[in-house]
């Protein structure tokens, strides 16, 4: 199966260094807390000093724009110029670990790390043995159990926040969407121009204070199907900036929006795919595969872990950290993590370094390997996000 072409990102050698989570001080995880905190929720904390650039403000929309990292900025400055003015104050974030949506969407929405709330990769084995893909959820297993933690938006309307969720109307009662946006009533929203008009009349509509989120897929698809800075990536950037420029020239007084992002992405070339379904070696020992290409979980047979984790050592050498699930929590990457969500991550991880995927055929569908842009791992590119800032 071919590749499309792999155009150039634009990365500096910087952005593929590695980034740990920087939660409690700088992290998705501190978004809503720190919204909630600007608004007067009790018991909320503004960790990312909000207010000292929002004070007064009483309506707060938070868009958050798929795929859109901090060093994907400059790149898309060139196709959007609301855009590149918002940069040019520019402040980052963390994503969370791994660096991928269903994680960094339940973080935003928990105001938590993911080992507390339980979404810890993009697919993450269950306890029958069967794989459970987050963005493709449905109402099995029961999402207030798979992550039971009350959201921010719950915490915000018992509050007397009004709030609102602006995306996709086919998200509406999926298990991911009851997970991070639970609390906040579905506007639905297909393409930019509605998503720029929902976020604008649930700002503008209602008694303050108010807190709307809003979700645009279209960059980060883009970026997976053709490319960072691909044609196609291009068009996508420019409809980010048309989103952009109806909003901040559209909000109401004592409002603010701010701009994040679930993670960046990077373009992986043909050469730096390493395919276990074409390897025996790295099967051996293996009886399931989940997470993705830049962050790989493996469930093993009894006391095949060792064995498991040299073989893949072996293959990957510097591309890739290759650790046990313990590592793993005791690194931090996902902060604390309860027993209960322990077993969701695979006995091996394999943390792609650099350009690197690690691809599974004939355990993922074969779609996976054709992407031209991944994310998921630790490096800068995947990890720094954006927060911009309007009022």
């Amino acid at each position: 199966m071919s590749l499309p072409i792999v155009p150039d990102d634009h990365l500096p050698a910087s952005a593929l260094l590695p980034v740990n989570p920087a939660y409690g001080t700088g992290s998705l995880a501190d978004v809503l807390p720190s919204v909630n905190a600007l608004l007067g929720v009790p018991g909320t904390t503004d960790v990312l000093g909000l207010r000292s650039r929002l004070d007064g403000v009483e309506r707060v929309g938070v868009l958050l724009v798929d795929g859109l990292g901090f060093h994907q900025l400059p790149v898309a400055a060139a196709y959007a110029p609301t855009l590149a003015d918002m940069s040019a104050d520019a402040g980052f974030l963390t994503a969370s670990f791994p660096s991928t949506t269903p994680v960094s969407l339940a973080t935003l929405g928990t105001g938590v790390p993911p080992g507390a709330h339980g979404i810890l990769g993009f697919t993450v084995r269950q306890p029958d043995g069967h794989n459970l893909t987050h963005i493709h959820w449905g109402k099995e297993p029961d999402p207030r159990e798979w992550q039971p933690l009350p959201t921010r938006f719950e915490q915000a309307a018992a509050a007397g926040v009004r709030t609102a969720a602006v995306t996709k109307p086919e998200f509406e009662g999926t298990g991911l969407t009851v997970a991070m946006n639970r609390g906040a009533p579905i506007i639905p929203a297909s393409t930019g121009e509605q998503v720029a008009k929902g976020l604008v009349e649930a700002l503008t509509a209602g008694p303050s204070p108010a807190l709307v989120y809003a979700y645009h897929p279209d960059l980060d698809s883009a970026g997976h199907g053709h490319g960072v800075d691909s044609p196609q990536w291009r068009a996508a950037a420019a409809g980010v900036d048309t989103l952009l420029d109806r909003v901040v020239h559209s909000l109401p007084p004592r409002s603010a929006l701010l701009v994040i992002a679930d993670h960046g992405q990077l373009n992986v070339p043909a050469t730096s795919r390493i395919d276990m379904g074409l390897m025996p070696e790295l099967s051996s020992g293996v009886i399931g595969v989940a997470g993705e290409p830049r962050v790989r979980y493996l469930y093993v047979a009894s006391g095949a872990r060792d064995d498991v984790i040299a073989a893949w050592r072996t293959v990957f050498g510097d591309q890739a950290a290759v650790v046990s699930r313990e590592q793993a929590i005791d690194e931090g990457f996902y902060g604390p993590v309860p027993a209960s969500h322990v077993g969701r991550i695979g006995e091996v991880v394999v943390i792609c370094r650099e350009r690197t995927v690690s691809l599974a055929s004939g355990w993922e569908p074969p779609s996976v390997n054709t992407l031209v842009a991944y994310h998921g791992a630790l490096t800068a590119a995947e990890m720094q996000i954006p927060l911009l800032i309007a009022r």
